[in-house]
């Protein structure tokens, strides 16, 4: 049985994904970002960044102590490297499937992430911000079509590469995105969509979601007010 402390955020739907395209045993331990549970000592004790997701493995492939691991691109080598599932074992395409996903980590998921913040949670409206991130989460997605437009999957065959760049891909209109635009990338979107797993996984994230929109004061403050204090950057 994997803990996973979870909200249904891009990067937590990821490990949805795995765990139920894996068939693995999970239970979801709910983190709710708007009411500061990131910030609870025993979170805290598994993720010091308090950032979900987080999971703790309490049926270790060695048969140890649980493993508690924080930062979902860990997370998911993590547990395809337990399962021998979604990460090759052949040195090139794991080399691709690990590049991919260092570039999600590293590229996709942030740049989404600021376009989201600027675009639709930031007090103040500032063009330069809005345009400055709509255009490089443009950028990324060609990259992603003109990659796409080679292989079925990012680094051939369906993998946490894959897994990683979808959720992020979800939310393209509120990105200021049209998928027509990027063919390839829409076809691989498709794929993904209707895979029976991910439709799982969405399902079993539901009861947590909420508008984005309609936070309370406290709760803005508690998402994008984090002070050094509190684990964050001020």
């Amino acid at each position: 049985m994997i803990d996973l402390h979870y909200w249904p955020t891009p990067n937590g739907h990821k490990v949805t994904i795995f765990l139920e395209e894996a068939g693995l045993a999970y239970r979801i331990k709910p983190i709710d970002i708007t009411k500061g549970d990131q910030f609870k000592p025993e979170f805290l004790a598994i993720s010091p960044n308090n950032r979900m997701p987080a999971i703790v493995d309490r049926e270790t492939a060695d048969g140890g102590a649980p493993v508690a691991l924080f930062e979902s691109g860990a997370i998911l080598v993590y547990l395809a490297e337990k399962t021998g599932r979604l990460l090759p074992t052949d040195l090139h395409a794991r080399a691709r499937t690990l590049q991919w996903l260092f570039w999600q980590v590293g590229g996709l998921g942030p740049m989404a992430g600021q376009n989201h913040h600027f675009a639709k949670y930031a007090p103040a409206k500032i063009p330069y911000a809005i345009e400055r991130y709509r255009n490089e989460t443009g950028r990324l997605y060609g990259v992603m079509d003109g990659q796409l437009a080679k292989t079925p999957f990012l680094a051939g065959e369906y993998s946490i590469a894959d897994i990683a760049c979808y959720p992020w891909i979800v939310p393209h209109e509120d990105q200021g995105q049209d998928l027509d635009d990027f063919p390839h990338l829409k076809r691989w979107f498709e794929a993904i969509h209707s895979r029976p797993a991910v439709i799982r996984a969405y399902a079993a994230g539901a009861p947590y979601e909420r508008s984005r929109l309609d936070f309370t004061a406290l709760e803005r403050e508690i998402l994008f007010g984090q002070t050094t204090e509190r684990g964050g950057a001020k």
